[in-house]
């Protein structure tokens, strides 16, 4: 299974790829983890918000593997717990799909993307940091994948 982190980013500080080459060092072959990062649309004191949006969705969906279970990282979407996951990668490990975690940019994702996605996972409430995000999508991974092989790593 390929699991694929699609952030709409720009250069990110040293420890934030720090944190995200640790836990997908973590992970095995079978379930190995990718950053993929799309460009944010440029932006100038004219550009429409709309615009913007829907350009950086066309990236993203450009960045998403075929066939490939789609979870929108979206404040309003559910709140899953650290079980929650390892039971959608369960499903997703026995169907043989690939996952793409989508991030937005600084404005969100868009609309017709979020309703697409097979999936909306909110982390928090709160507005979080890019980088942030990051590394908290790539821990809850690695903490699935130890909670689905029984590794001690998780502790319930």
């Amino acid at each position: 299974m390929r699991l694929c982190l699609i952030a709409v980013r720009k250069r990110m500080p040293g420890w934030v790829e720090t944190g995200l080459r640790e836990y997908a060092r973590r992970l095995p072959a079978q379930c190995r983890l990718e950053l993929v990062e799309v460009p944010p649309a440029r932006r100038r004191k004219s550009s429409q918000l709309g615009r913007l949006i829907q350009e950086e969705a066309k990236r993203i969906q450009a960045a998403i593997p075929k066939g490939a279970k789609v979870i929108a990282l979206d404040e309003a979407g559910e709140a899953w717990t650290s079980a929650d996951l390892a039971q959608h990668m369960r499903r997703c490990m026995q169907g043989a799909f690939d996952v793409a975690f989508v991030v937005g940019g600084a404005d969100g994702l868009d609309r017709n993307l979020k309703q697409g996605a097979d999936y909306r996972w909110s982390l928090s409430r709160l507005t979080l940091p890019h980088g942030l995000v990051g590394i908290l999508v790539a821990e809850q991974i690695y903490r699935a994948w130890t909670m689905l092989t029984h590794h001690p790593y998780h502790r319930s």
